[in-house]
């Protein structure tokens, strides 16, 4: 063995089996929480129920403005007219309602 042999370290080789392998792992475990994750999600159906809102009517208010609405959604209370929607209430007092098909 030389002198240049014996102080200098030789290069390995670099093997190319370790992050195949790795990288390989890798994309199939990916590959395959992805696959489950999507059947998993497609199995859960949440169904609300089917609410009856009634027929449709048009409220004509004294202003001339016109209020589209579905019947059950009207309410009359302490002799006041009502329209209560899910996040509000409209005060419809002195509206006429009339049943007609609106759409």
């Amino acid at each position: 063995m030389t002198r240049l042999e014996l102080y200098h370290d030789k290069p390995k080789p670099f093997s190319w089996k370790g992050p195949f392998f790795f990288i390989l792992t890798f994309i199939i475990l990916t590959v395959g929480f992805l696959v489950f994750r999507h059947y998993y999600q497609s199995t859960i159906k949440i169904e609300a129920p089917a609410e009856n809102l009634g027929s449709k009517v048009v409220i004509h208010l004294p202003n001339g403005q016109e209020v589209f609405t579905y019947e059950n959604l009207i309410i009359e209370k302490d002799g006041k007219t009502y329209y209560k929607g899910e996040r509000n209430t409209i005060d419809l007092t002195g509206g006429s309602v009339a049943y007609e098909n609106w759409e």
